[in-house]
């Protein structure tokens, strides 16, 4: 993957070859940029370094707490998963045993 992405920030544009692991890069470079924006947002005086420091650190808060909360709901749904794998198992071998003569 030859594929170098670009993200602006604060009127300024920054490219980076992503890591092959990533699907979709484009679409990361967007997200993140939406969480950039929605932090911006919420801060009154865009310019001067301290605070685009603070909408960055804005950014990475929201984002973790989403990567935070979409691990909460994965772990949820595996033990939910691997309850109704175990109570299938369960049904099926009792409908073996009944089977045996």
């Amino acid at each position: 993957m030859d594929e170098i992405v670009k993200i602006d920030l604060f009127g300024e544009e920054f490219r980076f070859k992503p890591d092959e692991k990533v699907k979709n890069p484009d679409r990361v470079a967007q997200d993140l940029e939406a969480y950039i924006d929605q932090a911006q947002d919420l801060v009154k005086n865009k310019s001067g370094a301290r605070n685009k420091l603070i909408i960055l650190l804005l950014a990475a808060m929201n984002l973790s707490r989403d990567y935070h909360e979409l691990k909460l709901q994965h772990t949820q749904l595996e033990k939910d998963v691997e309850k109704k794998i175990s109570s299938l198992i369960y049904k099926i071998e009792k409908g073996l045993d009944k089977q045996k003569p």
